[in-house]
This record gives structure tokens, sequence and C-alpha cells, in this order.
């Protein structure tokens, strides 16, 4: 008997097909979520100030708190949870070959 860390159940087995086409509608969906995202984000031209001669505010010192932070968090997660749905669905092609 060979002991196989990869041995699933037949009825999970079964379902893959159905797992791998909602993978991939979610991998679009946050695809296109990340792209518009990414659009919306200002651009950031730092170390633009010193040629322009623009000074620093209190406004550009917190970014902690501003938009600009919250659109970066939000493409951060965006793209990370793309990264592992995708990881799952080349581990559900090697695991089910059918």
């Amino acid at each position: 008997m060979t002991f196989s860390f990869l041995s699933v159940p037949g009825w999970v087995v079964d379902s893959f097909p159905i797992i791998r086409i909602v993978l991939i509608v979610l991998m679009v969906l946050i695809a296109l979520a990340l792209i518009i995202v990414i659009m919306f984000q200002p651009s950031s031209s730092s170390g633009m100030g010193a040629l322009t001669g623009a000074r620093d505010t209190f406004y550009s010192k917190d970014k902690s708190k501003s938009l600009e932070s919250v659109m970066k968090k939000i493409t951060v997660i965006l793209a990370v949870t793309e990264g592992v749905l995708a990881l799952l669905f080349f581990i559900s092609l090697y695991i089910y070959r059918g």
C-alpha cells in the first residue's frame, strides 16, 4: 500500500472542475478590481519636489491616513489574493489531471 500526501476523497476529486471554474471567475474579478484600483491611484512623483521647489506639507507627511495609502493597501491585498488563487488553481490542476 502506497501512501500519498495528495490522496483526496472522491467527492472532492469529482468537484475539481467546478472548483477550477469558480477559481477562474474569482481571479478574473479580482484582476479587474486590481486594474481599477491601480488606475484610480494618484501618481507618486517622489523626488520631483527638489526639481520644482515644492516643500513638504503636513498633509504629505501624514500619508498613513490618506486616500493614497488606503489605495496602496487595497492594491497589495488584491495582488496577494490573486496570487493565492492562482496558486490554488495550479495545485488543483496538479492534483486532478482529468
